[in-house]
């Protein structure tokens, strides 16, 4: 009788324990589920991310601006080169050769020019000469045209002095014509600026650039790849050589599904992280830009329904987002790693897809520009060497430009 008594108050007891943990338990979950839906809603909802997604960057194709024999390779693959340094050189016989006529030709050009300033100067004084032979003819005549009358002077000495004057007036006439002549051929023009100079002088400068290109320098700074170039190899003009990859500004290619593109805008923050570092390191980059369309839509045979390779699948179009120097300065990153990228959708200023024009200047190389300059003080040292008037200089200079080749 005692035990049944007992037993009815410990059975309430661990049933009203039970409600209490259940309840617990559900209050638990509850508020789990709330947190999670503030979370997601205040949080999750505003960010995009994925896992398809590579570090992308410039790789520079070295190709040969002119045909020739590899006689010298001065880099290989997995070499960091500096913008101008040169990384293959071509045999220089024939573009040498080239250069040495094409200078003597201007050389010629410019002495021939001279000759025509020369010669002008020297019909100017032939038409003086003319001009005061015709003066005298015209001072005869008037003379013996005033003794006429008294007889002092016979008719045929008379007809003589008409026939003098104008053997003179034709005389000044054909050198005033040939004066003419010779003008059009330098008229407004210096020797630096004539016509036949500045042809040789083209030549001249075709030559050296040719020459000057036997040496391939590296248009940027960067590491050599994909190195396909030999010794004693004939190459074409524009035949691939290597490569050099530019690491220090490098980007990521994220492709992002179709139904996560609603909310991004440029200049959306964005988390990084890379496998070769793992989940600690963090990159903070922005969104640049988006691909004009889906990776299918420039694939070699793009999905078309018509030619039957059609199939309805969720699309990625290539989000490029940009990196910060200074971390990549500090972890750098190669091309073709595997990323993760989370965007922040936060901020929904601005257009999805913004016209934003890219800065000229942002890819340029300066390299190529000395080959110019170089070619422009050849030039300007031959003809100063032969208009007689800057040899010394001249000379000087061209013991500067012949060290360097």
């Amino acid at each position: 009788m005692t035990e049944e008594k007992l037993e009815g108050p410990i059975a309430a007891d661990a049933g009203s324990k039970r409600r209490k943990w259940i309840s617990i338990v559900v209050a638990v979950f509850l508020v789990g589920a709330i947190g999670y839906g503030l979370y997601y809603a205040l949080v999750l909802n505003h960010h995009e991310s994925t896992d398809d997604a590579y570090v992308n960057g410039n790789v520079v194709q070295i190709t040969s601006q002119v045909a020739g024999t590899v006689v010298k390779i001065d880099a290989d693959d997995t070499d960091f080169v500096t913008a101008g340094k040169v990384l293959v050189r071509l045999d220089t016989a024939d573009s040498r050769v080239a250069l040495a006529q094409a200078e003597s030709q201007l050389a010629k050009t410019v002495r021939q020019v001279r000759n025509l300033y020369a010669t002008s100067s020297q019909m100017q004084a032939a038409v003086a000469q003319h001009d005061a032979e015709l003066s005298k003819a015209q001072d005869d005549l008037n003379r013996r045209e005033r003794l006429i009358s008294s007889g002092a002077v016979s008719g045929e000495e008379i007809q003589h002095a008409r026939d003098a004057l104008r053997g003179a007036e034709a005389a000044s006439n054909a050198a005033r014509q040939q004066l003419a002549a010779q003008q059009a051929l330098v008229d407004r023009t210096t020797v630096e600026d004539h016509p036949d100079v500045k042809a040789a002088a083209a030549k001249v400068r075709e030559a050296y650039l040719a020459y000057s290109r036997t040496e391939i320098p590296a248009p940027v700074a960067g590491y050599v790849a994909k190195r396909t170039v030999q010794l004693g190899q004939r190459v074409a003009a524009g035949a691939p050589l290597m490569a050099v990859v530019t690491l220090d500004d490098v980007w990521v290619y994220a492709n992002f599904k179709e139904s996560q593109l609603r909310g991004m805008r440029v200049g959306q923050p964005a988390e990084v992280t890379a496998d070769l570092y793992g989940n600690k390191l963090k990159y903070h980059g922005r969104i640049a830009g988006f691909g004009a369309g889906t990776g299918g839509a420039f694939a070699l045979l793009p999905a078309q329904n018509a030619s039957g390779n059609w199939i309805k699948i969720v699309q990625r179009v290539p989000v490029r987002v940009a990196l910060d120097r200074e971390e990549l300065k500090s972890h750098p990153l190669q091309v073709g790693l595997s990323m993760q990228v989370k965007v922040d959708t936060a901020g929904q200023e601005g257009d999805r897809l913004p016209k934003v024009a890219r800065n000229s200047a942002a890819d340029a190389s300066t390299v190529f520009d000395a080959f110019d300059k170089a070619a422009d003080e050849r030039v300007a040292s031959i003809i100063a060497a032969n208009d007689g008037r800057g040899a010394g200089r001249a000379v000087a200079s061209t013991a500067v430009l012949s060290a360097k080749r």
